[in-house]
């Protein structure tokens, strides 16, 4: 069934709906109503004539830095209006205001002036400048039409089209004569050192009729756009003739006239709930999406067959010879896993700092699951803007306390004491980290007037949300998980550390770290590949089903491969397993790194000092994020197979008994403590 984007009703509205009637014939996600147009005089109260075009923020393919419509020397409304913006589209930096471009339903018009600019060389040359830079960046409009963005599509070969969200300011000719971006459109743009710019737009807009259907109007279902440029007649504008030439030098006056023809068509084929799907014509293809899970899948059948063989049959063999176990001189002869069951759970080398990364893990995986399972419902369509990342926000902010109880329980189950050190550590290291990472990012958008700065406003938001709801919640975490018991663990652990064997090459802990990320990172960097391309190449990301399955096999494989390292540095008797498994599924955020690196020189086309620090700037964030997620992973993986093998051993005591003569009749602990190891 295809359902809609919109509604303005929540999913709790929704939810009573239905429990109070009982029956529900059929019921749109939440999103945007449908808004019906009708010619003018024949207005009514659900059916309006007006149809407003608003204009967001200029971004480039060569520049991370967007810039608001205003910062352009382009035609403005007289009554400029702002529509509300919401969290996740401030960060975003859409800054979205109304335009002089007004349509009335159904009324075409043909090369209509919106306004006319002017350019001294001596007077306001700077203006002219601004765009010109513009042109040679390739910076984009991005226009809104009844909450659709506005598209251009044009065809790339026999049977191929390609749209996309906006269309250039213009074009240029280098000096050298290579014509670059969208000059290749027109060859009339052929001079030398020679902007384009694209000073008019052939609109159409594509209409449903409800005359077969229960409810009044029309409803908008497209709209496309040609941009043209054409240097017009001050007297009499026809927009047709040669295109509008602006020198690299201007040394007269120059006069540029902005103008638009709109043209609006019906169509019975396209309804409104699926009116979306002209402008995913050319974004991700179904059969390489299919062709990713394959080959995650793949990876995932193997692992499994690794550990299902390592499971049922090698250690089901060990357990069983090492519960036959009847006299202190055959447990001296035991080797391998089985000999370090009495080191297998000390304490770890900075405890504190392993369960506040495994805190703030938690945290965020819960928060990536919510995520992605209502975007999968339709609830964070792309018609919803700056839907996804308010929602991340809000539920980072709401799950401190799942994150400060797994911090507390681990920290506490360590040997820890503090856990008013823990608690605040929990709160703000990793969120600190970010945030300043994000506060450089945003000086760098301030000093170059971007869009994409965060306001004042939005900041102070920000840290209220942080230190108002989500430290306070963290507190509260922690205050639970301390005020339960330390976890208990089967087997006991002795006072004197193990002596740990000299290692091999295949034991290395360092290879074992860096062979452990590439299995993961395998099962999800074609996904990878789509998101980069949604977030640099402004291309719009949808298929939600497909991450959110690729997340699993994620989740599986990173569990699995730090399962089989795990289980070899215990055959090779190397106890220190509580880091290692944390950075082995971690690791794969290195690989992150590196194919981030790789897309930065093979994909974009970013020039600037500026664009450069800003992309990885934005870049560190999400590796740090995806690290603490696929780290805790591995580690909770890990510790569920270490406890599940260890409760297995029946002979314990006779172990624990001869570790004790070894020892120097030293009585057996649970855990050191904690003081002692940091």
């Amino acid at each position: 069934m295809e359902v809609s984007s919109g509604q303005k009703r929540r999913l709790p509205a929704a939810l009573v709906l239905l429990l109070c009637t009982g029956w529900c014939s059929a019921f749109y996600l939440p999103g945007l109503a449908p808004v019906s147009f009708c010619e003018e005089g024949k207005e009514k109260d659900n059916c309006k004539s007006q149809i407003p075009l608003f204009v967001n923020r200029l971004d480039s393919f060569k520049s991370l830095l967007p810039y608001e419509y205003d910062a352009f020397d382009f035609c403005t409304d007289i009554d400029e209006k702002h529509p509300l913006e919401n969290l996740g589209q401030v960060l975003f930096g859409d800054r979205i205001a109304s335009s002089p471009y007004k349509f009335t339903f159904n009324k075409s018009e043909s090369c209509k002036v919106v306004c006319q600019k002017e350019y001294d060389p001596k007077t306001n040359i700077d203006r002219l400048e601004f765009i010109k830079k513009g042109m040679e960046l390739n910076y984009q409009h991005h226009w809104i039409v009844d909450n659709m963005p506005v598209t251009w599509c044009y065809v790339v070969s026999d049977d191929l089209k390609y749209c996309i969200l906006g269309f250039p300011v213009g074009c240029l000719v280098t000096s050298d004569g290579r014509v670059k971006d969208a000059c290749i459109i027109n060859s009339e743009f052929n001079k030398k050192d020679t902007f384009y710019l694209f000073n008019h737009v052939d609109i159409i807009i594509t209409y449903h009729s409800g005359k077969d259907e229960n409810w009044d109007g029309a409803r908008l279902v497209a709209a496309r756009l040609e941009p043209r440029s054409y240097k017009q007649n001050d007297d009499e504008p026809k927009c047709e003739g040669p295109p509008m030439e602006i020198p690299r030098v201007l040394t007269s006056k120059l006069k540029v006239t902005y103008s638009y023809s709109v043209l609006f068509q019906e169509s019975k084929a396209i309804k409104w709930a699926s009116r979306w799907d002209y402008i995913l014509e050319s974004v991700p293809h179904a059969d390489i999406q299919w062709l990713s899970i394959t080959n995650s899948l793949v990876i995932v059948l193997f692992l499994s067959g690794m550990v299902a063989m390592i499971m049922f049959r090698k250690l089901h063999k060990d357990i069983a010879q090492h519960n036959q176990i009847d006299s202190s001189k055959d447990a001296q002869e035991e080797c391998g896993w089985k000999a370090v069951h009495g080191d297998i759970f000390r304490p770890p080398y900075k405890g504190m700092l392993l369960a506040i990364f495994l805190g703030q893990g938690t945290q965020i995986s819960i928060m990536i699951f919510i995520t992605l399972f209502l975007a999968c419902l339709g609830f964070l369509s792309p018609a919803n803007r700056g839907a996804l990342m308010t929602c991340a926000v809000v539920l980072w902010v709401l799950l401190g306390t799942p994150a400060g109880y797994v911090s507390a329980r681990m920290y506490k189950t360590f040997g820890g004491e503090g856990w008013k050190s823990n608690a605040l550590l929990t709160a703000l290291l990793c969120p600190g980290i970010i945030f300043a990472d994000f506060i450089i990012i945003n000086v760098i958008l301030l000093t170059k007037g971007s869009s994409a700065a965060i306001p004042l406003r939005t900041l102070v938001t920000l840290l209220a949300m942080w230190f108002g709801i989500s430290v306070p919640l963290t507190f509260l975490g922690t205050y639970l998980g301390f005020k339960q018991r330390a976890i208990e663990h089967p087997v006991r652990t002795n006072k004197i550390p193990r002596q740990i064997p000299t290692r091999s090459f295949l034991t290395n802990p360092f290879l074992g770290i860096i062979m452990g990320g590439i299995l993961p990172f395998g099962c999800i960097y074609i996904q990878l590949f789509f998101i980069l391309n949604s977030i640099w190449s402004h291309q719009m990301y949808y298929m939600f089903g497909f991450l959110f399955l690729a997340l699993i096999i994620l989740l599986i494989t990173c569990s699995e491969a730090t399962i089989l390292l795990c289980y070899f540095h215990l055959r090779a008797e190397d106890y220190r397993w509580w880091w290692r498994s944390f950075l082995t599924s971690g690791f794969a955020a290195v690989y992150f790194f590196i194919y981030a690196i790789h897309y930065f020189f093979t994909n974009l086309q970013i020039t600037g000092t500026a664009s450069t620090i800003l992309y990885f700037g934005y870049t560190m964030i999400m590796v740090f994020i995806f690290f603490l997620f696929t780290g805790t992973t591995g580690f909770f993986a890990c510790y569920w197979f270490v406890r599940k093998i260890y409760s297995k051993v029946e002979a314990v005591k006779i172990c624990n008994e001869f570790d004790a003569v070894t020892a120097d009749d030293s009585t057996n602990e649970k855990t050191v403590p904690f003081k002692d190891l940091e």
